[in-house]
């Protein structure tokens, strides 16, 4: 199996950006080699802190506060992160292993290590996940009147619902294959439901135990609703249960002795070297069909089977038996994702509606407004409308001449495309940037990449070995004769469908220094340029890495010269070793540093003499958290402040192209530095404080403390401001005097 090119790193010692009222000294990113270098107990591991973010979004199917259908939609996450954990985290490890790879990481432990240590805590995840499906979330559903059978639990007449169903939807789709020497192993496609059936042959005196397999096409539904239009409730029976129970019928005279529902999970990274690569689209379409034949890393299956049909699967698998987990339950629980359709508002989150921004009112062309003001949208509360509406205005304005657009990922039916596609039949200049090699989204990518180019939008795919994971829009329009520029800068995708789950910021400005930068960072990606310079932008791989380092060094700096010292930042992940250790360093400087990470946290916090002042808290609720934001004192002028699509990862800084930027609006500052950041820190109801040992632990709270949810406190308030603006509306105007 070929192994993954290692991308080029590029260098990223540019000098210092100037930023107006603060000076910033020239530091050297080995300034921490002066304190004592931290041992490898100084950093979590990486794999393990993953799984720890999924043990926390578990809990919050286990939480009864939670409504029940919400629950069951937390417990599905679980499930899916698990799928794409194996596919790419865990087929790494592997491959490290079976390649020879022992180099530990900056933990201290080696691929074969880490395996051990993911199968065990893998092991006690999900048997935890199984305990609260069957013990608490199947007896509550039925008592919401939504019902889960398995072929025992059939009444009669549901036994002849059931067959009939199977005889007319099931049947005629699926394809036994019998395993014996004249009927080869089949290829099993990666996570598609199967069900193994092990036959006797009744006229001969000995047990033959033979085996078959019943390969599932992925058209048929996983969860069958039961005589939907006569029951008042939902009673629900899993596919994989109807086809066990009717097995026999495609096996006339044989003894049907058992039949158990499995899956196999494959290695699903892609292996692309991009500089061979003639045709980058051409090449991943390619390998998106190589995925089917990836080296196995999982097998699920129902326990209870025996050991001989158990040992052919693992035999014909190549795979170890630590890799296999025997459930005690149906497979793949993320199709209970098809739950949350029930009209049962009783059991969901209260109904909320993102809210339109007063700065930019529907329908209405933005260009004058951010002629005179930047305007800042904090997404899923205020509506990700504008951004369309952005990029749709400017496709029909006859003043735009030129659009250039990022494209990482965006919905099936995306309106960014489809605006950009009309901007080309208008006869504008329109170029997009899209990112390929977006993990899943490959092949809906291709699709768009195809559709944009044969309406004449010039497709360009970004740097060679660099994912383009920044979130830029340009607009080129005319007014009084010039050329000004109008941008958006996000930390999410552009697409409306997660704009409505995610947490997430825009920023619109015509600043000339900012829209100049992001020209400037179209025209690295779309031409040649080994040393772009930025005025404002930190940009990946360029100087995002050395200014973030500057920044925390600044505030060391201040901290050790008995000045005020203060580090917020939120994001998603924070693995990168050489950031980890100037955040250590400058908590021993004095510095408070509160760090709000969603997911993976490979620092130690609370440790004496290392992380004394650093504190790090998670938070899992109703929304995905993914902004990235973060806040630096600076007592020697205004605090910095920037936004941006990078975590602090060693991807996201030397192996993709991010942008963060500066946030100058007055209104915006003001708004993260009291509002967001004072918020996110005061929630005691889904935030979790990560401790010295890596167990994350509930926000203490006394009995008289009220609970706090940042995520609700913000629905209240964009709820108010909406309630506001509609009275405002219909109020009647003043009398004539």
């Amino acid at each position: 199996m070929p192994t993954r090119p290692t991308s080029r790193a590029v260098a990223a010692s540019l000098p210092p950006v100037n930023r107006q009222g603060i000076k910033y000294p020239r530091t050297s990113s080995s300034r921490v080699e002066r304190h004592t270098r931290p041992s490898n107990a100084a950093y979590f591991n990486r794999e393990l802190s993953w799984l720890a973010f999924n043990r926390r979004v578990l809990e919050q199917a286990h939480d009864a506060h939670v409504p029940l259908l919400e629950r069951v939609k937390f417990l599905a996450i679980v499930c899916s992160n698990l799928d794409e954990f194996f596919e790419i985290r865990v087929a790494g490890l592997i491959q490290q292993v079976d390649n020879g790879v022992n180099k530990a990481g900056m933990d201290g432990l080696g691929p074969l290590e880490q395996l051990r240590r993911i199968h065990s805590v893998v092991g006690s995840l999900v048997d935890d996940l199984y305990r609260a499906w069957q013990e608490e979330l199947v007896p509550a559903l039925a008592a919401e009147g939504i019902i889960f059978k398995s072929a025992e639990e059939l009444s009669a007449s549901e036994l002849v619902w059931v067959k009939q169903y199977f005889e007319e939807q099931v049947f005629p789709v699926l394809t036994p294959l019998g395993l014996d020497q004249s009927h080869p192993f089949p290829q099993l496609g990666n996570k598609t439901l199967n069900v193994i059936v092990s036959l006797d042959d009744p006229s001969t005196p000995e047990v033959e135990r033979q085996a078959a397999l019943l390969p599932v096409p992925r058209i048929l539904p996983r969860l069958v609703r039961m005589n939907p239009e006569e029951a008042k409730e939902h009673t629900y029976i899993f596919l994989s249960e109807m086809i066990k129970l009717c097995a026999d019928a495609f096996f006339p005279g044989y003894r049907l002795n058992g039949a158990h529902a499995f899956r196999v999970t494959r290695n699903s990274d892609l292996y692309i070297d991009e500089e061979e690569a003639e045709n980058l689209l051409k090449t991943i379409e390619k390998e998106l069909l190589n995925l089917r034949r990836g080296a196995a890393v999982r097998l699920e299956i129902e326990q209870g089977v025996n050991d001989e049909i158990f040992t052919t699967l693992c035999d014909h698998l190549e795979l170890s038996h630590e890799y296999v987990f025997r459930l005690n339950g149906p497979l793949n629980l993320l199709r209970l994702m098809n739950l949350t359709d029930i009209d049962r508002p009783d059991l969901k989150y209260p109904p909320f509606t993102p809210a339109h921004s007063p700065a930019l009112p529907s329908g209405v062309s933005p260009f004058a407004t951010l002629r005179q003001q930047d305007v800042m949208l904090h997404h899923p509360y205020d509506a990700f409308t504008p951004v369309v509406e952005f990029v749709e205005h400017a496709a029909r304005d006859p003043q735009v001449f030129a659009m250039k657009q990022t494209l990482y990922r965006t919905s099936g039916d995306s309106p960014i495309v489809r605006a950009l596609i009309e901007a080309s039949r208008r006869g504008k200049q329109v170029t997009a940037l899209v990112e390929l090699k977006a993990r899943f989204d490959e092949a809906n990518n291709i699709q768009w990449a195809r559709q944009l180019e044969e309406a004449g939008v010039h497709v360009v795919y970004g740097l060679v070995g660099h994912k383009t994971h920044c979130k830029c829009s340009l607009v080129v329009r005319r007014e009084d004769g010039k050329l000004k520029r109008y941008v958006h800068l996000g930390t999410g995708n552009y697409n409306p469908k997660t704009a409505r789950l995610y947490t997430d910021l825009s920023l619109f400005t015509s600043r000339s220094d900012i829209t100049e930068d992001v020209a400037n960072i179209f025209n690295t990606l779309t031409g040649f340029s080994r040393e772009p310079a930025f005025e404002r932008l930190l940009v990946a791989p360029f100087n995002l890495h050395s200014r973030l380092i500057e920044l925390i060094d600044h505030e060391a700096a201040n901290a050790a010269a008995g000045k005020p010292a203060r580090i917020m930042a939120k994001m998603n992940s924070l693995v990168d070793k050489a950031t980890i250790d100037h955040l250590y360093a400058a908590s021993r400087a004095g510095v408070k540093i509160d760090l709000i990470i969603r997911g993976i946290c490979c620092l130690v916090p609370g440790v004496r003499g290392l992380s004394d002042n650093i504190r790090v808290r998670s938070i899992v609720g109703r929304y995905l958290e993914h902004i990235r934001a973060f806040y630096f004192e600076n007592s020697d002028g205004e605090p910095a402040i920037y936004c941006g699509s990078a975590d602090w990862m060693p991807r996201n800084f030397f192996r993709r192209i991010e942008v963060v930027f500066p946030v100058d609006d007055p209104a915006a500052r003001a708004w993260i530095s009291h509002e967001l950041f004072p918020m996110e820190l005061q929630d005691n109801e889904n935030a979790r404080e990560l401790q010295p040992n890596g167990a994350y632990r509930r926000v203490a709270r006394t009995a008289d403390t009220p609970a706090f949810s940042v995520q609700n406190y913000f629905i209240a308030v964009t709820n108010h401001r909406d309630r506001n603006a509609r009275l405002a509306d219909t109020a009647e105007p003043p009398p004539e005097p």
